[in-house]
């Protein structure tokens, strides 16, 4: 006799989970209930089909209802909503969302994957606000993308500079429609550091979107047609995306009594079991564990949501299984760049308090002799003394997402910084260099663990200077002409042997190139000649970008 098996929720983890249990199993009755009318789609791809990229609504669907019942002989019950869980008895009601009308189910075994919401602040007059939409399913896209059609709207403004939100806006500038994005926050895209974000900024602007940042939303006006922000600034819309955020879906586990975390996220142990062990969740809704720091987060992506739920069908089925914490992979096209990251940034660092070194690469996607080659903005975050790779985030036209694939998995499989120069990579001039950014990486953080060259960061050296400290660029004096750090003093590499007596001895000397390899070479011919010396990690490249925003941010202030 096989087990009765509850699933709330379909989309990606309550549908892996669904597949993989009737794979294990052939006696296990499997009743899956979803409260919308589609049970498998493409969440990730909702914002490319406003866009246009993805021209044929058909495609977004990955499982039909009728399809997977019988692919998977389940009992798929869709437009309907489990609305309690009686826990004691072993039952849930589920609701008709087209009739109201409710009954019982019992169950052996239940899982949740109910997702996670949009967040939808109380903001004044967001009630009278009449085009204003969020982005979450298939009936949000249908109404994002019929509103487009049918309104010819020609201004759009985003609320939220999240993943989502940014892609919204690419998107909606693929339909030509002048875009604004208005994010609280001093940047785009919470997971990247400033002077990665940085680069991001710069590149939406060129693309036509107008960025407001350091601002929120204080009202909407109008129906929704004037935004007044937090700073006094009105601006006119013809539609908004509200894309601030999402929150998990944890009502229904709440009032049935399941222990909650962070964010009111549903806690679960690492074979994803609840409270109550007789119910598992998965997916958008749980609490996991950030696999670098060990503390408990929400991580609402793609590729948990699916793993989490074979996993859970895997320990239903006796097997000894663990879910042993999330990277925070993720990855996002932003026009003609794609931004990715995996692990802890910066700001989760020294939120914590844990130890770390950041370095910076700017190398090209392949040999840079053959034509396309495309520079990535690499930054590595290592631990100094055991070289434990904290994160990393890559930026680029091409090339980005398989460094920090490559990155994700060395974590994954415990290889430090000393290890990443080691990593044999595919190499031929149309796909890498001999050298690859990920080697080169590993090479740069290796001297700085090693005690080969001391750094400074990008956002410590006007303070050096402003206290009188001296830099050295080491960059060719043409070089300068399109730009410096305010206060170095030129020097060229090649000449730095010749005035080694004009250099003192009684402080630090800093050096600064383009990128960082001058800098790293100036700093080993001064070390090696008795100065005390620091390189400008990444270089003037580095420096330029998060600087060029700061300047701008204060000019808009």
């Amino acid at each position: 006799m096989g087990k009765k098996i509850v699933i709330v929720g379909g989309v990606a983890g309550g549908a892996s989970a669904a597949a993989r249990l009737r794979r294990l199993s052939e006696q296990d009755q499997i009743i899956m209930v979803e409260r919308g009318a589609y049970i498998s789609f493409a969440n990730c791809g909702l914002p490319y089909y406003i866009g246009g990229t993805i021209a044929d609504r058909k495609k977004l669907f990955v499982q039909t209802v009728d399809g997977m019942a019988k692919k998977f002989n389940m009992d798929i019950r869709n437009l309907s909503e489990v609305t309690a869980i009686d826990r004691e008895n072993k039952t849930v009601t589920i609701q008709s969302v087209t009739t109201g009308e409710s009954y019982v189910e019992s169950y052996d075994i239940l899982l949740l994957s109910p997702g996670a919401k949009p967040i939808v602040p109380p903001i004044k007059g967001i009630e009278t606000a009449k085009a204003l939409f969020t982005l979450r399913n298939i009936p949000d896209t249908d109404a994002i993308k019929q509103y487009l059609e049918q309104a010819k709207p020609q201004r759009a403004v985003v609320i939220g500079g999240g993943f989502i939100g940014v892609e919204m806006a690419e998107n909606l500038r693929d339909q030509g429609l002048e875009v604004t994005l208005v994010e609280m926050s001093n940047q785009v895209m919470a997971p990247l550091d400033y002077e990665m974000a940085a680069i991001v900024h710069q590149h939406m602007r060129q693309k036509g979107v107008e960025l407001i940042l350091a601002d929120g939303v204080e009202s909407f006006e109008e129906e929704g047609t004037i935004i007044t922000l937090n700073s006094g600034r009105q601006i006119a819309a013809d539609m908004i995306i509200l894309a601030i955020g999402v929150q998990p879906e944890s009502n229904l586990a709440r009032e049935a009594g399941l222990e909650l975390g962070v964010r009111g996220a549903i806690k679960v142990s690492p074979t994803l079991q609840t409270s109550d062990p007789s119910i598992y969740a998965v997916g958008d809704a749980i609490e996991v564990i950030d696999w670098i720091n060990g503390q408990p987060t929400v991580v609402p992506l793609a590729w948990g949501a699916n793993r989490q739920g074979r996993l859970a069908a895997d320990h239903i089925n006796g097997r000894d299984v663990r879910y042993n914490g999330a990277l925070g992979t993720a990855i996002a096209k932003v026009f003609d760049l794609t931004a990715a990251v995996t692990g802890n940034n910066e700001k989760t660092l020294q939120r914590l308090g844990i130890p770390y070194e950041a370095i910076h690469v700017h190398p090209v996607s392949h040999a840079g002799y053959y034509p396309g080659a495309a520079p990535i903005a690499l930054k590595l975050l290592f631990d100094r003394d055991s070289g434990k790779i904290l994160g990393a985030q890559a930026i680029a036209g091409d090339g980005a997402d398989k460094r920090i694939d490559v990155i994700a998995t060395a974590i994954k499989g415990g290889l430090t910084v000393f290890d990443l120069p080691d990593l044999e990579l595919a190499y031929a001039p149309p796909y890498s260099s001999a050298k690859d950014p990920v080697n080169l990486a590993g090479y740069v953080a290796s001297n700085v663990a090693d005690g080969l060259v001391d750094i400074v960061q990008w956002h410590e050296i006007d303070a050096i200077i402003g206290a009188g400290g001296l830099v050295i660029d080491v960059r060719e004096p043409h070089e300068r002409e399109a730009g410096f750090i305010p206060g170095t003093v030129n020097i060229p590499l090649g000449e730095i042997r010749e005035r080694l007596r004009d250099l003192p001895k009684d402080q630090t000397v800093h050096v600064s190139c383009q990128v960082g390899l001058r800098g790293y070479q100036a700093a080993r011919i001064l070390a090696e000649n008795g100065f005390a010396v620091k390189n400008v990690d990444g270089g003037y490249k580095t420096y330029a970008a998060a600087a060029r925003e700061k300047a701008l941010l204060a000019k808009v202030d």
